[in-house]
């Protein structure tokens, strides 16, 4: 294991070899002790580049672009949380980081590294995506697969985002859902989004095939910062945060009173950078 306090540049992009072979790609910026930031749903390496700046004043920051994004290699045919841990183990093993940052789907995936991997020393997850009895929904999936079948890409979206969407969203009715949503986001976020459901869908079978196996955490024997915003209203939040912190014997919860479940990548980057540089030099 190497670990590298020499100042990279900007933002540039390297890969790594993962145990099945697939290439990984990761962009990696700053200097100082080694942290792995890991992106959540429908998200990629580049758009966690604000907070990675932030962070990169006090450490080397390695964004990995996870399976089925950008660079990388393809989710494959054997997909499961066990293929995105193992991809972090590799990143791991290059670059000698004992931290860990992930957001939502990566926060999940994080804390499955952490429970594996006892080098990771400290991790910091923004509202993890942890189902606990069914509460993160997943009945949206077969309507979404339909849609995703008949290249009706944006009623997949709307199928996923009204069920799976913050407490106001789901309200909506779906024909509205669908004239908003172009209005709302960029066409790069857009198409961002439409481009990554197939990746979407598989990850979410995931978190419901691991569905209620939060006990598992009692492993980890890294410290946790649990965050999370004040104006998220994900139903499935609050249970998540209240089991992990039950469960994992060194955690510390933190809100964020003004953010909501983008917080990290989008609405405060900095802001939620600065609480983990402060967690992780503690």
């Amino acid at each position: 294991m190497t670990t590298s306090y020499m100042r990279t540049a900007p933002d540039a992009t390297h890969f790594v070899s993962s145990q099945d072979g697939t290439k990984i790609s990761y962009l990696t910026m700053g200097s100082g002790p080694a942290v792995i930031v890991i992106p959540g749903v429908l998200s990629t390496a580049s758009d966690y580049t604000a907070f990675a700046r932030a962070l990169a004043e006090h450490f080397t920051v390695h964004i990995i672009e996870r399976r089925g994004r950008g660079e990388s290699g393809p989710q494959g045919a054997d997909y499961s949380i066990r293929k995105e841990c193992e991809d972090v183990f590799a990143l791991q093993q290059k670059t000698g980081a004992s931290f860990l940052v992930g957001h939502s789907f990566g926060g999940f995936v994080a804390l499955e590294a952490a429970r594996h991997n006892p080098s990771f020393t400290k991790l910091a997850v923004y509202e993890p995506g942890v189902s606990i009895d069914g509460s993160i929904p997943m009945d949206w999936i077969p309507g979404s697969q339909k849609k995703l079948a008949e290249k009706k890409y944006l009623d997949a979206f709307v199928e996923f985002t009204l069920r799976c969407g913050p407490e106001r969203v789901r309200r909506t009715p779906r024909w509205l859902m669908k004239l908003m949503i172009p209005l709302i986001l960029s066409p790069h976020e857009l198409k961002q989004r439409l481009s990554l459901l197939h990746e979407s869908i598989r990850e979410h079978q995931e978190t419901a095939r691991l569905d209620g196996s939060y006990e598992n955490y009692r492993e980890i024997t890294a410290s946790v910062l649990l965050m999370y915003g004040g104006k998220s209203d994900l139903p499935w939040l609050h249970l998540a945060l209240e089991r992990l912190a039950t469960v994992i014997s060194q955690s510390e919860t933190q809100e964020f009173p003004r953010l909501d479940h983008f917080g990290i990548d989008k609405k405060a980057p900095r802001e939620v950078a600065e609480a983990v540089c402060a967690y992780f030099l503690k």
